[in-house]
């Protein structure tokens, strides 16, 4: 987890928009200030969500988890987005129609292909806990949410044998 960057700020709490694409503008206009990814990033990652959804109805919070590909990152980094307002998504595998509302958003930005896929099963584990996504939406401090994260993620990591 060390590697990754995850700090406060790159945790938006109570960030509004009325649509996804607002969110993602938002999300990835703050990363690209603070060097994480390319210019790039904005509107490659509006376009993947556009074409491929990220929601997903998990249990009490919904969450999407957009993303695109590597040559848009300068530095694998998570945005953790908790939305005043739920905002329909897209579900991830569903039908084109089929939206979910979305009060938490991560926005991953990867630089190699495969990191995406072990931080994706990590976050599912925290993601199938409506306990854990319950204490991440009510958290109002991004210093205590920072380290509630990354003691998840890092824990995660470690039991996975890494």
């Amino acid at each position: 987890m060390s590697e990754w960057v995850l700090n406060e700020s790159t945790i938006l709490l109570d960030l509004v928009g009325e649509t996804k694409e607002d969110i993602l503008e938002m999300m990835g206009r703050n990363m690209v200030d603070h060097g994480l990814v390319k210019e790039s990033y904005v509107e490659a990652v509006i376009k993947r969500e556009g074409e491929y959804s990220t929601g997903l109805p998990t249990g009490g919070v919904a969450v999407a988890i957009p993303h695109t590909d590597v040559e848009h990152v300068r530095r694998k980094s998570i945005s953790v987005a908790v939305l005043r307002h739920p905002v329909e998504f897209g579900v991830m595998g569903g039908a084109p129609t089929e939206t979910v509302p979305v009060k938490l958003v991560f926005m991953l930005a990867m630089d190699e292909a495969h990191s995406q896929l072990k931080l994706l099963q990590q976050l599912m584990l925290i993601l199938q806990s409506e306990e854990k996504l319950q204490k991440i939406v009510n958290e109002m401090d991004s210093t205590t949410l920072k380290t509630y994260l990354t003691d998840q993620l890092t824990s995660l990591s470690d039991e996975g044998g890494e």
